[in-house]
């Protein structure tokens, strides 16, 4: 039972057009030094965002910022968001509304992103939010909810667009489990599967670890995405590795703890033989004999009928 209101689903619907979230600026402009810390951490060695001679070799004037980077000029990091004048905002007050109707849970379903100009050190980005729709009322696996659809409209110093970014949630009322049932085993979380990545967990389904690769110039790229950061190609194919690699990185995850893992458990960076990396769990190893460098094959993980996973353990020590 929930405690809703009469005209609750007129009201639902009113928010749709309403602005959640004012146009709101970044803290800071485009800049040569995030770029670069972005390009490091996603492994993309595309000359464009950190040389400027290769960025004008392409017909740029200068170093160009990763599309993909637009929401993060944007994020208030660990600054609380509040509205401008200290109230509540539209997000605020359209969440308390779903609250109302019983739908607390949210899980994030699909994110697209238009970029129409590529952004420059000194562009100084802002960001406003709408609401493009609330759905009428479904029934999902993770119980009966609502998808609410809304639009980020991101534009540069002058006011011109320069990227959009339709976000999709579901809210939802999570489904009761019965007074007498067993608690059901807990499931690893659900990766994102999207368009660019399904090959991917499809191939790991039949126990084949699959890599992108261009079709134009043959990099292999990992994690999969549309275009290639080379040669800026959108067609690919894909190799399957060996399963053959060594530790890049790792840490030993104690917290936050989730029932589906048995605390600690390892987390590593593996570069493969192929060259790419990947982040995947590391099994039959004890986190105290873990080693940089370490030699690691591939194995699977079969979590659940839905659900299989790379994970590597030790190579086996070969006879002297």
């Amino acid at each position: 039972m929930t405690g809703r209101q009469p005209g609750y689903e007129e009201r639902l619907q009113a928010f749709t057009g309403r602005e959640l979230r004012a146009l709101a600026p970044g803290q800071d402009p485009v800049n040569q030094p995030m770029i670069r810390h972005w390009a490091e951490a996603m492994g993309d060695t595309n000359p464009v965002y950190t040389d400027a001679g290769a960025a004008r070799s392409t017909g740029r004037d200068g170093v160009v910022a990763p599309a993909s980077m637009v929401q993060a000029w944007t994020m208030r990091g660990y600054a609380a968001t509040v509205a401008p004048d200290g109230g509540t905002s539209g997000f605020d007050e359209l969440v308390a509304l779903l609250d109302e109707g019983g739908y607390t849970s949210v899980v994030a379903t699909d994110s697209e992103l238009t970029f129409l100009r590529e952004l420059t050190p000194g562009d100084h980005v802002a960001v406003r939010e709408t609401v493009e729709s609330v759905s009428a009322e479904k029934k999902t696996g993770l119980g009966t909810g609502r998808f609410v659809t809304t639009l980020k409209t991101y534009t540069d110093q002058h006011g011109t667009t320069v990227a959009t970014q339709r976000w999709r949630t579901l809210r939802f009322r999570p489904a009761p489990a019965p007074a007498d049932a067993a608690p059901a085993p807990a499931l690893r979380p659900r990766p994102a599967v999207n368009r660019d990545n399904a090959f991917f967990f499809e191939g790991a389904t039949q126990h084949r670890l699959l890599i992108q690769r261009c079709a134009s110039c043959s990099l292999l790229r990992h994690p999969p995405g549309p275009c290639c950061p080379a040669c800026n190609s959108l067609e690919w194919d894909t190799v399957e590795a060996a399963g053959r690699g060594h530790v890049y990185s790792f840490v030993v995850n104690h917290h936050p703890r989730h029932p589906a893992f048995d605390s600690p458990y390892l987390v590593a960076v593996v570069e493969l033989a192929e060259g790419t990396r990947l982040v995947t769990n590391l099994t039959g190893v004890a986190p105290e004999d873990v080693t940089i460098g370490m030699p690691v094959v591939l194995d699977w993980l079969d979590a659940d009928p839905d659900l299989t996973l790379p994970v590597f353990r030790p190579a086996p020590t070969e006879a002297p």
